[in-house]
């Protein structure tokens, strides 16, 4: 995830580099750092259903190995075009990241640990950010863009080898279900689509689409917030647009440690997760008054306070998910959860910018912030309940036959 995160964050350190050389236009740099997300978003239910029908290993393998190449070759595109192309391959080959993740935690790990494992590789997020954002910009000055690009995308390849000898003898040793050995179920690509008419997955996607919805929102916008409204100046901006992210990495380890320690305690571990997921949510609505208070150090504190929530929410969205899927399917129902998450994240910067664009302010926007994250609390409070198994409505649907009753998914397939 380190290596994920640090190679889909190069264009945006090479972003001012590429503008003052004439290479792109604002506008048109614009238009590239978007174009990741035009197949990283679609991409995710076709990536999750590859996941489950090869197996975590063989299927980050060959996206990572495709996503490195896309990385590399950036440096040598020519024109918008070119640069469209490469970036929608980036978005093309990291779509198998979360789901592949989500399903090596499912299958390798016990009940009781995976909510420290999941906060662990999501860490990872955070600390590839940070390496790119560190070093990214002394590369391109030192030795040039291509040579830059050509190192985000050859240096990570590195790692694939042992990771794969590593991972190949892990195959063999997952720990199985209760109810037996693991088994792959063929569930069509329909199939998978046909997941989202079980409630639990609908509320898994809406809940997760509250999440991104959010996070995007301090992605794209927590800088030039504190620069056009609350008028910090570069040193402040650097200051207090990091500490959050710094703030929010402790407390995800954190939440991902204590929602293990208490299914270990005996509580049951979805209504924990749910628990932990609605109670960050509801957090991170701190968003709101952030927006509203007068004194620009109270609002940073806030918001600070907002990332936190998130954090507690963020693991525990992920081991949610395998915990209320049959292990088959977590891959196909992660990469269902990260394309509503995704469709937040393709909203949030463009209404949050639109709307401070024709208010004059933030806050607005930061209020609408706060309504889609108590809508996504409820989300997964009240559709998050009943298990999701392959052998039950997308079984149907691939059988051609109905399944459902007035209550939701009955527990068998209709004679």
């Amino acid at each position: 995830m380190v290596c994920c995160y640090a190679q889909r964050g190069t264009l945006s350190v090479a972003a001012p580099f590429m503008i003052e050389q004439g290479r792109v236009s604002t506008a048109e740099m614009g238009l590239l750092l978007s174009a990741f997300f035009w197949s990283y978003s679609f991409m995710q239910v076709p990536a999750g259903w590859l996941v489950d029908r090869v197996g975590a290993g063989r299927a980050y393998a060959v996206g990572f190995a495709f996503w490195s190449l896309a990385a590399a070759g950036t440096g040598f595109a020519r024109g918008p075009g070119a640069l469209v192309a490469a970036r929608v391959s980036l978005g093309v080959g990291q779509s198998v990241a979360f789901p592949a993740s989500a399903s090596a935690a499912a299958h390798s790990f016990p009940d009781d640990e995976r909510g420290l494992v999941t906060a662990t590789y999501l860490s990872g997020v955070r600390l590839g950010q940070a390496l790119v954002s560190a070093v990214g910009a002394f590369l391109i000055a030192s030795y040039g863009l291509r040579a830059f690009f050509l190192a985000s995308g050859i240096v990570p390849m590195l790692w694939l080898l042992p990771w794969s000898r590593f991972w190949a003898g892990r195959e063999g040793a997952r720990l199985s279900s209760d109810s037996g050995p693991v088994r792959r179920e063929a569930l069509s690509l329909a199939g998978s689509v046909a997941l989202l008419q079980h409630r639990t997955v609908l509320g898994i996607l809406l809940g997760f689409f509250a999440f991104d919805y959010a996070w995007y929102v301090y992605v794209n916008w927590l800088p030039g917030y504190l620069v056009m409204e609350r008028k910090f100046g570069p040193a402040e901006v650097s200051l207090y647009g990091s500490v959050p992210y710094v703030a929010m990495t402790v407390v995800i380890l954190l939440s991902g440690f204590l929602s293990d320690w208490l299914v270990r305690r005996g509580h049951a571990e979805t209504k924990v997760r749910k628990a932990l997921i609605a109670t960050g949510l509801l957090v991170a609505c701190l968003i709101v008054p952030a927006g509203l208070v007068r004194d620009r150090m109270t609002a940073v504190w806030l918001m600070t306070a907002s990332l936190c929530g998130l954090g507690i929410a963020s693991p525990n969205t992920w081991t949610l998910t395998q915990a209320v899927c049959a292990r088959s399917i977590v891959g196909t129902v992660s990469g269902i959860q990260n394309f509503g998450g995704n469709v937040g994240g393709i909203i949030a910067p463009a209404l949050t910018g639109y709307i401070a664009h024709r208010t004059g302010s933030f806050a607005p926007a930061l209020g609408i912030t706060g309504v889609v994250l108590v809508a996504g609390a409820l989300a997964y409070v009240l559709l998050v309940s009943r298990r999701v198994d392959p052998a039950g409505p997308a079984a149907w649907v691939r059988a051609g036959v109905g399944g459902r009753s007035a209550r939701g998914w009955t527990s068998a397939p209709p004679p």
